[in-house]
C-alpha cells in the first residue's frame, strides 16, 4: 500500500514549466517608486556595509597608524567607533532585505551620526559635510518613502 503525493503525480516537466512561469511577471509603472525605493536601500545598505567595515578596521587596527590606535584614543571615541562599527552592520543587512526594522536601524545610524558631528564635535571633528551629507540621504528617503507609499492605495 503505498501513497502518492500530488507532486508525484505531476509529470516533472509541467511542474517546471509551472514554476517558471509563475516566476516571470511583467513589469509596470504601477510600482516604479517602491522600485526605486528598494534601490536606494540596496545603495544605502552598500554605503552602510563600507562605513561599518571602515569602523571595524579602526577598531582592529588594520587602518591607522600607532598614533592612531584604537586604544591610544578617548573613550568617547572608543564608545562611537565600536557603535557605529556594530549598527552599520546591522543596518546594511536589513536595508539589503529593504525591512522596516532595517530602515528603523539606518535612520537611527544617520541621525547618531549627525548628533555626534553637531553635539560632540571632540569625537570625529565635527564635519559639517558629514551633517549635510546624513540630511540629505535622509530626506531622499523620505522623498521615496513618500512616493511608494502614494502608489499603494490603502
Amino acid at each position: 500500500m503505498s501513497k502518492t503525493s500530488s507532486r508525484e503525480q505531476i509529470p516533472r516537466d509541467q511542474a517546471i514549466s509551472v514554476a517558471g512561469s509563475s516566476a516571470t511577471r511583467t513589469e509596470t509603472d504601477e510600482n516604479l517608486w517602491t522600485r526605486r525605493l528598494v534601490l536606494f536601500l540596496r545603495v544605502m545598505a552598500m554605503l552602510s556595509l563600507a562605513f561599518g567595515l571602515y569602523h571595524w578596521a579602526q577598531l582592529t587596527g588594520f587602518i591607522g597608524g600607532e598614533d592612531d590606535a584604537f586604544e591610544n584614543q578617548t573613550v568617547a571615541w572608543q564608545a562611537a567607533t565600536v557603535y557605529f562599527a556594530v549598527i552599520e552592520l546591522v543596518a546594511a543587512v536589513g536595508l539589503w532585505l529593504a525591512t522596516p526594522w532595517g530602515a528603523v536601524v539606518w535612520l537611527t545610524t544617520v541621525v547618531s551620526m549627525a548628533v555626534v558631528e553637531l553635539m560632540f564635535p571632540a569625537i570625529y571633528g565635527g564635519r559639517l559635510a558629514i551633517v549635510g551629507l546624513e540630511t540629505a540621504m535622509l530626506t531622499a528617503y523620505l522623498a521615496l518613502a513618500w512616493m511608494a507609499a502614494r502608489e499603494r492605495p490603502p
